[in-house]
């Protein structure tokens, strides 16, 4: 009923916009329509790696098979195998403790020498970098020797409990609602003190109730089960027999707690690699993969799991550095399983309709609750701390020993980590993305051939850090979710071409810097930050441009409207000199009709008279057919030869 009056105010107002307008004799002028950006060619494809895949061989991680006692057989201890380059064990066989019959032409394994203490006067293995080696066992001394009251407290209850429970709390606003639909439990409601207080083991259950036991849930807790298939950490300790941080040196300060849990068989405790990082890693992908919208968090708790290690006194930055890479790994080869197809999007199903009735959302309204923490009861409420941390304890900040500008790989696999966070790409466009986003190689046991080690997961998911040739992303708002809407926070640079197409909204809100121009066929592409659309030409064929920077969001080389169903949209608010919200065009602006929307942000109201300096541009030419301001009924539009203000009546 409300929509009735909305054609003739438009109407109205397209009248009063033509009368009213002001400027030179251009407006009179036959109307050039600059050409679109320039084609920038196919896009780029990321190839599989050479190396043997990790997803195609996980199976053969294991421990007590002499068939896969070695690097070039086991699958988890090759994709760590950068450790060599730091420490060569006493013998590079999975054999710490270990005993196997002969199989199929490979010897048997004898149980290794090993004592698992270092400096015992037995042979130990032999530290090939020993400014990596020392610096390794430096941090922890460091870290326990400084750590807070409040780490001390994270530590111990990320040892004790289940990995799968510590890690939901990363969930923020649906952390109680995942618990309680998952059916988790845990014994660990209390923190030991000291080494005399009764040591907890935590009787919950861990992930929860799966199956069909968990009507409701249970195919979600089934995926997070599922991820560590064949994903044990133990062949890896038992081949690097790489002694914990407390063994090398007396200087660590095991958390007094945990004393209790040290283990008296050091030979076959090694801590090369964190089993507890490698499971939380893990079990956050799955989370994260069934509950999208919670992906960096979830991403962030599994890193910070790592770190408790640390503090703890139990591990050392290069165990838990070989956690993430393992644990991610391991989640990529099980969830790209294709027998697990069904398993995947019955999880991701189920997640999303129980979270939503226990929280009261709708599908539009699940994503906003999903983020709606704050400091006070989300502890991953700051995306730039986040952010920060997430980078921080990839490489613990160890100096690179390596070439450091060597081109990023990308695993065979690894596009399924993005599926559900970037539903709209591709498999190969998500394969592009994870290359853009790789950390840069060098660091001590990151560069494994197939790419596991540089994965930044975290920056992946705010998308493309670099364009090359025609980037088109096709959004169908109708399917929902990231479908509908998502936010790229990465700054892209490279000399492509986006191509935005399908009715979805795309926001953009780095500091881009890419030189191909942009071309908006369909939906809506929203300036979030100044430079948001990157050096080239913006050319709106058919869609919504929206700017919504702090500040006048600037448009490096020209701007075209064509007439027809566009729209630009200015959403205009007090901020920045009361610039925000407005276009600075450097180069020709050219507006063959469409629509001009003003919106308000923030609070802003103008009054009557107020006149909004809307449009800078190097020159403007032409016209839109139709302006609309929220609020007013009538406007006066002022062209001129290099910009457009607007009168409010």
């Amino acid at each position: 009923m409300q929509l009735l009056p909305a054609r003739p105010l438009i109407l109205a107002l397209s009248i009063a916009a033509a009368l009213s307008a002001c400027g030179g004799s251009n407006h009179d002028e036959p109307l050039v329509i600059p050409a679109a950006p320039a084609d920038q060619g196919a896009a780029e494809v990321v190839a599989v790696p050479s190396a043997t895949a990790f997803v195609d061989t996980i199976a053969t991680n294991q421990r007590g098979d002499a068939r896969y006692a070695t690097l070039a057989t086991n699958a988890g201890v090759r994709v760590l195998g950068g450790m060599l380059n730091i420490w060569k064990p006493l013998t590079e066989i999975v054999d710490a403790g270990v005993t196997a019959d002969a199989a199929n032409g490979f010897p048997a394994i004898v149980a290794s020498a090993w004592t698992g203490v270092p400096n015992d006067g037995t042979p130990g293995g032999t530290v090939l970098n020993a400014a990596v080696h020392q610096a390794n066992i430096d941090y922890v001394i460091k870290a326990t020797t400084n750590r807070t009251a409040e780490q001390a407290t994270q530590a111990y209850l990320d040892d004790r409990r289940g990995k799968g429970y510590s890690i939901t709390d990363g969930m923020g606003p649906l952390t109680a609602a995942y618990r309680a639909a998952a059916q988790q439990t845990t014994s660990i409601t209390e923190v030991a003190a000291d080494a005399t207080t009764k040591l907890y083991n935590d009787s919950g259950n861990n992930t929860g109730v799966g199956g069909s036991a968990n009507a409701s849930f249970g195919s979600v807790v089934d995926l997070v089960n599922l991820v560590g298939n064949n994903a044990s950490t133990e062949p890896a300790k038992r081949f690097y027999k790489y002694a914990r941080p407390y063994r090398w040196s007396s200087n660590v300060v095991l958390l007094p707690a945990l004393v209790p849990a040290k283990s008296t068989t050091p030979a076959t405790d090694g801590g090369f690699t964190s089993g507890h990082t490698a499971e939380a890693v893990r079990d956050a992908v799955a989370m994260a993969y069934a509950v999208p919208e919670r992906y960096q968090e979830m991403l962030s708790r599994g890193m910070e799991l790592g770190e408790m290690r640390i503090l703890a006194g139990m591990h050392s930055p290069l165990d838990v550095v070989s956690g993430r890479i393992l644990g991610q790994a391991s989640a990529a080869a099980n969830l790209a399983d294709p027998a697990n197809a069904a398993k995947k999007t019955a999880a991701v199903t189920q997640a999303r309709t129980a979270l939503m009735a226990a929280t009261g959302t709708t599908a539009d309204t699940f994503a906003a609750y999903a983020q709606s923490g704050t400091k006070a009861n989300d502890r991953f409420s700051d995306y730039a701390t986040n952010k920060a941390n997430y980078l921080r304890r990839s490489t613990y900040g160890f100096a690179q020993i390596a070439a450091t500008n060597a081109a990023a790989v990308v695993p065979k696999g690894a596009e399924v980590l993005l599926e559900t966070r970037q539903p709209y790409l591709s498999d190969a466009q998500r394969r592009v993305v994870l290359k853009t986003t790789a950390m840069a190689s060098g660091y001590p046991v990151m560069d494994d051939a197939e790419g596991w080690g540089r994965l930044n997961l975290f920056a992946a998911a705010d998308g493309y850090a670099s364009f090359s040739g025609n980037v088109t992303i096709v959004m169908d708002a109708a399917k929902g979710g990231f479908n509908a809407v998502d936010r790229w926070r990465n700054d892209i640079s490279g000399a492509g071409k986006l191509v935005k197409q399908g009715s979805g909204t795309l926001k953009l809100a780095g500091a881009n810097s890419w030189t191909g121009g942009t071309e908006l066929s369909a939906g809506t592409l929203q300036g979030d930050s100044v430079a948001a659309f990157g050096a080239g030409d913006v050319y709106n064929s058919g869609g919504t441009l929206v700017a919504n920077a702090p500040s006048a969001l600037k448009l490096a080389g020209k701007y075209t409207q064509l007439a027809g169903s566009t729209t630009l949209e200015l959403d205009i608010g007090a901020a920045a000199a009361g610039s925000q919200g407005t276009l600075t065009v450097g180069g020709a602006a050219t507006i063959a009709g469409g629509t001009l929307r003003i919106k308000f942000a923030n609070g802003y109201k103008p009054k009557a008279g107020d006149v909004l300096n809307l449009i800078t541009a190097g020159s403007l030419k032409g016209k839109f057919n139709t302006i609309t301001v929220d609020g007013f009924s009538t406007v006066t539009a002022n062209y001129s030869a290099t910009g457009l203000t607007l009168t409010l009546g």
